[in-house]
């Protein structure tokens, strides 16, 4: 079994601590470095090449929303996951415009956590359903929504079908959980998750969900 390596960022040591104890316990996880501030993790990541990085926002000497962008820049396979406390809003976009794979609440249940890490490894995003409602209210204070339309300017509108996809994956749910709700299988959803990408010229669903509401999509 291929085990996936672990690199957490955090300015808090006694959080990395916590972290570093919870996850060691997972068989399939690997603890390979950590690192205190945002420049500290570039540094890790030229070093050991995570798989996926466990990403604070607020920290000293760089902050983990440019470390996101810079560390997507050089070394776009590694996945990061920004861990957050909803006080740093401004970051959070920072981050998710920058190609971050995932939001969590720093006091999310372990098994979240765990999911998450697992949901990025295999190229997923995971959306907390609270965090992607928090972003997408946020996201409409800032920016003025536009009108909806049956396609927004894409170049191939998306079908009905793939709409809903679209609305589910705005929800912070995951392929199994869209399944569910649309009575659909989840290689079904991953197909139609596929054309979305391609029809949004995105890489992610966290990027996908970003287009799909400045579209006015969503």
């Amino acid at each position: 079994m291929k085990r996936i390596r672990l690199l957490l960022v955090d300015d808090q040591a006694m959080f990395r601590e916590g972290l570093r104890l919870l996850l060691g316990q997972q068989v399939d996880f690997e603890i390979v470095g950590e690192a205190g501030d945002g420049l500290a993790a570039l540094e890790s990541v030229r070093r050991i090449a995570p798989d996926v990085v466990l990403m604070d926002l607020r920290m000293p000497n760089l902050g983990g929303a440019e470390a996101t962008r810079r560390i997507k820049a050089e070394a776009p396979a590694v996945k990061v996951i920004v861990l957050t406390t909803f006080e740093e809003d401004e970051e959070v976009f920072s981050a998710l415009r920058a190609g971050a794979a995932g939001f969590l609440l720093k006091d999310s249940p372990s098994e979240k956590l765990c999911e998450a890490i697992r949901f990025a490894a295999r190229g997923e995003t995971w959306l907390q359903p609270s965090v992607a409602a928090k972003l997408v209210a946020e996201f409409g204070r800032l920016a003025p929504r536009p009108a909806p339309s049956a396609g927004g300017s894409l170049p191939e509108p998306l079908s009905a079908r793939e709409r809903e996809v679209l609305r589910c994956l705005a929800d912070g749910m995951s392929n199994k959980e869209i399944g569910r709700r649309l009575s659909i299988s989840e290689g079904t959803v991953k197909n139609h998750m596929s054309q979305v990408l391609g029809k949004l010229q995105v890489l992610d669903r966290t990027q996908a969900a970003l287009r799909a509401r400045e579209l006015g999509l969503l």
